[in-house]
């Protein structure tokens, strides 16, 4: 059964795509993930809901329905801006602490990302170390974190310092890694909120990768992602986040030949190693915790050689190896040479900041790029995201609504959500009943008009096709109507929307 709405969609998608064809250059406009823009943020708010599959589109902190990911894409000469509320486009949640994840939208805020630093061969010669916070965005618009959880051991108290010990935040020399002190609350994403409801990613963000195709498996019973071990070839993995130094973050996998893409595909090595004696590490095991990595020592502007006041607690079960980012080494620092097999028997692809210069699917004449760091098991390997440092320097990050619209001239991308147009679907006829499926906006009610000629009769309604979306698709079935009528055609409206948590839409 012919549909000329349909056909009407199409051309119209014909035309956005060739007016967005002047950015289709540069991925920092194009590789933001807006499948499931048009879709509610979802939690599960217990583990037994979990497991039953189970999930809200409102919960504690979140009081009415929001969008998932990112809602609007602009850029200018210089800048992309993104608005986005920072829930995942998948279902989060339970944590195991006691903060809710929340829309982070605001209408005066846009969160934004320098143009032209991937793609070109100059870095900042003075590194910026990361801070605390967003140090930039995955592609479904959640926030990325650096390694630390923002405590460190208090030599005076004989303890970490934590959000429940009372004691600060430590003397900032032995940093904990947010992984092994935090990993107990993420979720099975790997992600997690902070108490004003930022959720984050401090390793593998490993939902995304599975939404990109990235050698992620997800097992429907359990809701548990996991790498796929099985493997044995692979593809370049999707580029998963950018920094708020513009460079591109990937996913594990790149090709085994930095400069030619037709080489096979593995995964990047890390060039950090656990301080135990190994390729010249101290083995912190032997010695204690009494110096420092020639990295640690950088950033933090003190002598690698510390004094009784500075030392951290010895290695046991309450602090074993890998507790501290400082238990950790650059093999670089070390004398090893970064892409070949060195005579002490390390390798590794990543520079101290995690990253390599190396041509990618979106960069074919080469790139600087950080990508995540797992080992071959698929457990998440310091320093997860990035190193230390920002490899250029990172002017992204959150600005102003005024500064973005004062930003001329403006572009404007992408715009999702309630602003998204429904698309018809052909519609299939089975036991003379016709059924529609339709792209929607969740929460958005649909009016289906139907005639029987466009062009001679009126358009009228049909009750029983009125639908309220409860996803980002909706159907709808007109009962014997390939019996009833030889022609039928079928117009589309979207009548209203659900009341919804706008802020920074």
């Amino acid at each position: 059964m012919k549909n000329p709405i349909q056909n009407h969609f199409n051309r119209l998608l014909i035309i956005l795509l060739l007016g967005a064809h002047a950015a289709s250059a540069d991925p920092l406009i194009t590789s933001w993930y807006t499948a499931n823009s048009g879709k509610y943020a979802r939690v599960y708010t217990s583990a037994a809901n979990r497991t039953a599959g189970i999930s809200s589109t409102t919960w504690s902190t979140q009081t009415s329905p929001t969008y998932a990911g990112v809602h609007e894409i602009d850029y200018s000469a210089n800048w992309v801006y993104l608005r986005n509320t920072g829930l995942g486009s998948y279902v989060m949640g339970p944590w195991n602490n006691p903060n809710y994840a929340k829309n982070q939208g605001t209408s005066t805020s846009a969160y934004r990302f320098p143009r032209g630093n991937a793609g070109v061969t100059n870095t900042a010669v003075t590194k910026t170390l990361t801070g605390l916070g967003a140090i930039g965005r995955l592609v479904d618009g959640v926030s990325i974190y650096n390694d630390s959880d923002g405590f460190s051991y208090s030599y005076s108290h004989s303890q970490d310092a934590s959000p429940i010990a009372g004691i600060g935040n430590g003397d900032g020399i032995w940093n904990r890694d947010a992984l092994p002190n935090e990993g107990g609350s993420f979720d099975y994403a790997l992600n997690h909120p902070q108490p004003s409801g930022d959720y984050h990613s401090h390793a593998n963000p490993i939902a995304i990768r599975y939404l990109l195709g990235d050698n992620v498996n997800y097992d429907p019973a359990t809701k548990n992602y996991s790498e796929n071990t099985n493997a044995t070839v692979f593809k370049h993995s999707p580029l998963l986040g950018w920094m708020n130094d513009g460079i591109p973050l990937y996913g594990p996998y790149g090709y085994s030949n930095p400069t030619n893409p037709a080489s096979s595909v593995r995964r990047m090595i890390s060039g950090y190693v656990l301080r135990n004696g190994q390729f010249g590490t101290t083995n912190l095991g032997i010695t204690g915790r009494k110096t420092l990595p020639a990295w640690a020592s950088l950033a933090q502007g003190i002598s690698a050689t510390l004094s009784a006041t500075q030392s951290g607690p010895n290695t046991n079960a309450t602090y074993p190896l890998g507790h501290f980012m400082e238990d950790y080494d650059y093999l670089g620092d070390l004398g090893s040479v970064q892409g070949v097999t060195n005579a002490n028997g390390a390798f590794f692809d990543l520079n101290k900041y995690n990253a390599r210069w190396c041509v990618t699917p979106e960069y074919p004449n080469g790139t600087w790029a950080y990508f995540e760091s797992i080992q071959a098991s698929g457990t998440s390997w310091f320093p997860y995201h990035i190193g230390r440092w920002y490899l250029d320097t990172p002017t992204g990050g959150t600005t102003t609504t005024t500064v973005m619209n004062a930003d001329t001239p403006l572009t404007l991308y992408f715009k999702g959500a309630t602003n998204l147009t429904a698309f018809l679907s052909a519609p299939s006829v089975s036991s003379g009943n016709v059924t529609l499926v339709w792209s929607a906006v969740e929460g958005g009610t649909y009016q289906v008009n139907v005639t029987t000629n466009p062009l001679t009769s009126a358009w009228s309604t049909n009750t029983a096709l009125t639908v309220t979306a409860t996803n980002n698709t909706a159907s709808a079935i007109e009962t014997g109507a390939a019996t009833t009528y030889a022609k039928r055609f079928y117009r589309l409206n979207r009548t209203g929307i659900a009341t919804f948590d706008s802020a920074g839409f």
